[in-house]
């Protein structure tokens, strides 16, 4: 039996009430859930197919702890959890530093700020019962503590060659259990041209190659010349540079593309390597996210 990935969904402004219908129809199809990136704002739009839904989970990948008070998030997440029937799962992270300081936001140390975080939130009184938290991982210390402190944790962009790597940071019983979520956010384009869905995917990623932490977290998985290159390129402030220093062989490590066909073994295989809800983030080589998702949905038709 095939198993079916989740979706992301972003509502930009526009298309806010077509979203809430792809909701539904992601629901329909039997998908296991939707997760909503930190584009825009992910906890009203959870808020939103929490309330033209009836059972397909739902949560944020992820909301970054930075960007509003404990207080309100506590309230907000309180909220979605029971108008949700509890099908919300709160992804929290501390982002990156260069997207915080462009907002003004500090940060402190990841680990400690992550606990203090998640101390704070479930002690906010009279918010009700607080939904699983998922925390956002990348390296062993945060996967480490995603299992002492939540209910769960959430790569974007992770390696699939490094899950075997990553996921033993965790105890048998909590990466076998089934009550731990363990989600990947997977870019994905699905076209018979593979090399213009390649250029799709790696396009999405060359923003992420700038961030000193996924550089970090692509080095130790085994991509350090790739690093290399791309902080070469970067000190000279040549961005066509970096995308070129991004390799093929790293491309099909971190994405989905190329035909149906390959795309659902590619899921298959993301399974396979431990993640139990492959999150699909879908593009296309021609149009946007509508377009995106229909693409998606003809996998499976």
């Amino acid at each position: 039996m095939t198993q079916l990935p989740a979706v992301s969904l972003a509502a930009v402004p526009g298309r806010r009430m077509a979203i809430l219908e792809i909701a539904k129809e992601v629901e329909k199809r039997g998908f296991p859930g939707i997760y909503g990136p930190s584009l825009s704002d992910n906890l009203a739009l959870c808020e939103a197919i929490a309330l033209v839904t009836e059972r397909i989970e739902i949560g944020t990948s992820i909301t970054p702890i930075y960007t509003r008070n404990v207080n309100d998030f506590a309230q907000t997440a309180g909220f979605i959890h029971e108008v949700s029937g509890g099908r919300f799962r709160f992804g929290i992270g501390v982002s990156h530093e260069p997207a915080m300081k462009r907002m003004g936001v500090t940060q402190g140390k990841p680990l400690a700020d992550m606990r203090r975080f998640v101390e704070d939130l479930r002690a906010v009184p009279r918010a009700g019962e607080m939904p699983p938290i998922v925390l956002a991982t990348l390296r062993d210390r945060m996967i480490r503590l995603a299992e002492k402190i939540g209910q769960g944790m959430v790569f974007a962009n992770g390696a699939r060659s490094h899950m075997g790597h990553s996921l033993a940071q965790l105890s048998d019983a909590t990466r076998t259990g089934g009550g731990f979520f363990i989600g990947n956010m997977i870019p994905t384009t699905i076209s018979d041209d593979e090399q213009a869905a390649m250029a799709v995917n790696r396009r999405t990623l060359t923003s992420y190659a700038t961030l000193p932490n996924y550089r970090n977290y692509w080095k130790e998985a085994g991509y350090e010349q790739e690093m290399t290159d791309v902080e070469t390129a970067l000190a000279a402030g040549d961005m066509e540079a970096v995308a070129a220093s991004l390799s093929d062989r790293w491309l099909a490590d971190t994405t989905l593309f190329g035909s149906k066909a390959k795309v659902r073994e590619g899921i298959e295989a993301w399974f396979d390597a431990g993640i139990t809800t492959p999150i699909i983030v879908p593009s296309a080589v021609k149009g946007g996210q509508m377009q995106a998702l229909q693409e998606f949905f003809d996998l499976w038709d």
